[in-house]
């Protein structure tokens, strides 16, 4: 089909180098394409080659304890990504004798690998032909074929995985996919799309009808949740600190942060939890309790956004719970706190 042949030509032409490009040794797909999801691969590809360098297989990965993968993952966010690629290095490494699912039925039972991402390793690794779908495949197909159904809706992800299907060369389905995801990435950009010099123009419906502003469609987000964190770093006269990790299914989930008030709503100096409170929550005798950020610092993910505080707290003692400042920064933590640690140089830091 012509659509596909000028896909291909043009991704020859332009492709990136990137170094998951150079192999198709499955464990590399499978992890450049775990960090892609929802990650620009400016920002994805010095993880992925931290991770390379530090798990060189998967054997290597599945050995490694969880809060180093989580800590080499720090900053990338969506750790559940982060949390499921360690349980099925494991599976793979224990269960398969390292030997990747060579089938996208059999990779789909993998932890943490959806369609897309079993599509992408069958398709790229062994060739097999399976239609890949995401964000850049979604803006290509609805721009060229004028479709206006919504891409985050149940009929949406039918009718484009059955276009996409329809479209792909069988003969070289690993070439079609890639070209198909990357024409999207570096030509029908999200914003101001390089319309002018697109191979693809001249059947172009969207350009024709002038919509390509319009499509592709997604419904509204759900109401995005404000959440009000009160951190209280805890800094001893023996130069310790408190770290708790975080459990359960909410954000974060293995993560590091300090003791953490949250409240309904914003908090000033004044109407914070009295000391008695702080110590009883805490479990060490407080000395004195100050405000570092009179401001929130407002850290946004795709459901909620947090405004945070964090508050001093000098202490005498933190007991045996206590973690030495200086080893804090060896914990996986989320990005907010990261940012606070490296702007306070906690290390340092002197009350």
């Amino acid at each position: 089909m012509v659509f596909s042949k000028v896909l291909i030509d043009w991704y020859l032409k332009n492709k990136r180098e990137l170094p998951w490009r150079k192999t198709s040794d499955p464990y590399h797909i499978w992890l450049s394409e775990i960090m892609l999801q929802q990650t620009r691969i400016e920002q994805g590809l010095p993880y992925y080659q931290r991770f390379i360098s530090a798990f060189p297989s998967v054997f290597d990965l599945a050995a490694a304890p969880q809060e180093k993968v989580l800590k080499l993952w720090q900053g990338l966010g969506y750790y559940s990504r982060a949390r499921n690629l360690h349980e099925s290095a494991k599976y793979v490494a224990e269960e398969l004798n390292g030997v990747f699912p060579a089938t996208y039925k059999e990779l789909k039972k993998l932890k943490g690998v959806g369609d897309y991402t079993a599509a992408a390793i069958a398709s790229i690794c062994y060739n097999e032909p399976v239609a890949v779908v995401d964000g850049n495949v979604y803006r290509v197909l609805s721009r060229f074929f004028d479709v206006e159904t919504a891409i985050n809706s149940t009929p949406g992800i039918k009718e484009f995985k059955t276009l996409a299907s329809e479209l792909l060369d069988e003969k070289d389905p690993s070439s079609f996919n890639q070209a198909l995801m990357e024409f999207g990435a570096l030509q029908c950009k999200p914003r101001n799309p390089l319309c002018e010099s697109c191979p693809l123009s001249s059947g172009c419906l969207a350009l024709q009808k002038n919509k390509i502003k319009d499509l592709p469609v997604k419904l509204k987000k759900t109401k995005v949740k404000k959440r009000y964190f009160n951190y209280l770093v805890v800094y001893s006269e023996e130069n310790k600190t408190l770290l708790q990790q975080r459990t359960g299914k909410g954000i974060w989930n293995g993560l590091y942060e300090f003791p953490l008030i949250e409240t309904e709503k914003p908090v000033s100096e004044g109407a914070f939890p009295s000391e008695e409170k702080i110590n009883e929550i805490l479990g060490v005798q407080e000395l004195s309790l100050q405000l570092h950020n009179k401001k929130p610092v407002i850290h946004k993910l795709s459901h909620q956004h947090i405004y945070t505080h964090f508050w001093w707290v000098k202490a005498e003692s933190v007991g045996e719970e206590g973690i030495p400042v200086k080893n804090v920064k060896d914990y996986p933590v989320p990005v907010l706190i990261a940012n606070f640690l490296e702007e306070t140089a906690l290390e340092t830091y002197s009350l």
